[in-house]
């Protein structure tokens, strides 16, 4: 059974800091492009940030210099460390699992970060 568990999400000021993290079990975690999304009220879900198996990352522009995604393969987990956050950074925030061949795709639960004064 695949499983996540996100965690770290909560209510902080502009321009503090979170970290978010994502334990997952029932899959070869090493074997999958970890992926951090976000859904705002009434827009489309966006992909944040990604670290493929060797570790390569990919970041949106409007994160870029401010988040910073890691793993540690050998905890399962995935993790996203939020710096500067502002007020546009408030959503739920979505830990995705994907790997191409043979396709799976998975999504955890969701952890909601709120940026207010």
């Amino acid at each position: 059974q695949v499983q996540f568990v996100e965690s770290g999400g909560g209510l902080v000021q502009p321009g503090g800091s979170l970290r978010l993290s994502c334990a997952a079990s029932g899959i070869i975690f090493r074997t999958y492009t970890m992926g951090w999304y976000r859904q705002a009220p009434g827009k489309q879900r966006e992909l944040v940030a990604a670290i493929t198996s060797d570790g390569s990352t990919d970041y949106a522009d409007s994160v870029k210099g401010r988040f910073t995604i890691s793993r540690d393969n050998a905890k399962n987990t995935v993790f996203l460390q939020l710096n500067s956050l502002k007020p546009e950074d408030t959503a739920v925030y979505y830990c995705n699992a994907l790997r191409p061949r043979p396709f799976q795709n998975y999504w955890g639960q969701g952890t909601q970060v709120t940026v207010s004064s």
